[in-house]
């Protein structure tokens, strides 16, 4: 086995009724990766879908835990343990809904804020402390029928290069997290997140 560089999870929720909601960007940004840098996600280990290859110039591991979001720990703590990596090389790909529709922010450890699906990754691996990629979606306005309801609604079909946008955004972010590291990364597009003030 290969020494791998990085494992890169996007979090999510399986099944087709998910796929285009704002609760599964994570995986949107894994699929986006492993399409530009050709690697099929698509083994199934530690209740994930893994694929292994080269981003970066770097070797990683991609994976999209098919546990739902609020049990994705378990699944992450596998893949950590299975490929030899300790926390601080495992990044962390999700939605955000403290921060503006399509902002990023990267940060290299702190709490889970409320994210369930955080939550249980943190509570897995016993520590706060490694990289993670949020992506805003809030939408500006009052969310009607409370968060958790609208984070598994699917996008609106106006919505489709917008979050197109985002998810091309977060891959390069995450390219540069893999290239350069995670300061370097952050100076690049944590700048071009707006209205981020409130995690300050």
């Amino acid at each position: 086995m290969p020494d791998y560089e990085w494992l890169v999870v996007g979090l999510g929720n399986p099944g087709p009724e998910y796929e285009f909601t704002p609760h599964n960007l994570g995986f949107l940004v894994v699929d986006a990766l492993a399409a530009a840098n050709s690697v099929r996600v698509s083994r199934k280990e530690n209740m994930a879908l893994v694929g292994v290859g080269t981003v970066a110039g770097k070797p990683v591991i991609l994976a999209k835990p098919q546990t739902y979001m609020n049990l994705s720990g378990g699944s992450v703590k596998g893949l950590l343990s299975r490929y030899e990596l300790t926390p601080d090389r495992l990044l962390v790909v999700y939605d955000e809904l403290d921060l503006p529709w399509q902002s990023l922010r990267l940060k290299p450890k702190g709490s889970a804020a409320g994210h369930n699906g955080m939550k249980s990754v943190i509570g897995s691996i016993g520590t706060s402390d490694f990289p993670r990629l949020r992506l805003g979606i809030h939408p500006g306005h009052p969310i009607k029928g409370g968060s958790e309801h609208f984070v598994l609604v699917p996008f609106r079909r106006a919505q489709k290069k917008e979050v197109e946008e985002t998810v091309e955004l977060a891959r390069e972010a995450v390219e540069s997290i893999i290239a350069e590291g995670v300061e370097k990364a952050m100076t690049k597009y944590n700048r071009r997140a707006q209205g981020s003030e409130e995690d300050k």
